[in-house]
């Protein structure tokens, strides 16, 4: 008995997934078509194709300067995209750094209080960060941190450590324990079988995890708007909401800043495709 699909069968699946794929990247390809027309006010039309093609949008939204108090004019958009890519990758690589071992414990062991704590974890992820822009706004205020990349990274820390916890313990307790058992059989510490066995092993969760603490610091609106005040800290999600104003909004130039802003994440999408893509512990335990 033949168990290949029949060509119209299969004809119907290709047709399925092109018209999936042209209905989400439709908006995609209408945000290029006006980031590079001439025209400040998209025609509607069916093809997004651009209106005589231009680059000077993007050129006017990377060439955006600022006087300084000598006269001395410096390009604000450089030092934007500087501020969001640490302030992100800070946020990342803090949360990684702290929650690997937290989410370890809880995975592993059993102590006083792990439930608790895990209920206090989750009861955290239940509010909305609006709800906590006053009260950081106070605190960073008085240890003077606020307009600065520093207190935004804290600000971000704090809800990507919990969300980084969940994510990863998960990820440990979905790895036998007999790998860490055979390896301290073998003569291995504890801490030697975490970081020879396990975190090889839970590599690809890492990995997603701080794609994701990445992102949501990266693309992060609220916190940010409202606690910085000084244009050359702003991050790119603030930059792109000074385009959209009340009286007036400037579609060209905000899709051309739209299309730069994606850039970093549509690279780092690439670097990490093959962690993201990979099983946790594929092959490693046979029989």
């Amino acid at each position: 008995m033949n168990d290949k699909p029949a060509w119209y069968e299969s004809l119907a699946v290709h047709l399925v997934l092109m018209a999936a794929v042209a209905f989400a990247l439709y908006p995609v390809l209408w945000v290029v078509s006006v980031a590079f027309s001439s025209g400040q006010t998209p025609e509607p039309r069916l093809m997004p194709v651009p209106d005589q093609p231009t680059l000077s949008h993007l050129t006017d939204v990377v060439g955006t300067r600022q006087k300084l108090a000598g006269g001395e004019m410096q390009y604000l958009f450089p030092r934007q995209l500087f501020n969001s890519l640490v302030v992100a990758t800070a946020t990342a690589v803090v949360g990684i750094l702290i929650a690997t071992p937290a989410a370890y414990a809880l995975a592993r062991f059993r102590f006083i209080g792990k439930e608790t704590g895990v209920r206090a974890l989750l009861a955290t992820q239940m509010f909305p960060a609006v709800a906590s822009a006053v009260p950081l706004y106070i605190i960073l205020q008085h240890l003077h941190l606020l307009n600065s990349r520093t207190g935004l990274i804290l600000c971000y820390a704090s809800t990507a450590v919990p969300f980084a916890i969940f994510q990863l313990r998960a990820a440990f307790e979905a790895i036998p324990l007999e790998l860490e058992e055979a390896a301290m059989v073998d003569g291995a510490t504890r801490f030697e079988a975490f970081v020879k066995v396990v975190l090889p092993a839970v590599r690809p969760a890492m990995a997603v995890t701080a794609l994701f603490a990445f992102m949501s610091a990266y693309n992060e609106f609220i916190l940010a708007a409202t606690l910085l005040s000084k244009e050359e800290m702003f991050t790119l999600p603030v930059v792109l909401q000074r385009y959209m104003g009340e009286h007036g909004s400037d579609l060209s130039a905000f899709a051309a800043g739209a299309i730069i802003v994606s850039t970093p994440v549509m690279a780092l999408f690439y670097m990490l495709q093959k962690h993201i893509v990979a099983g946790l512990t594929s092959g490693a335990v046979k029989g």
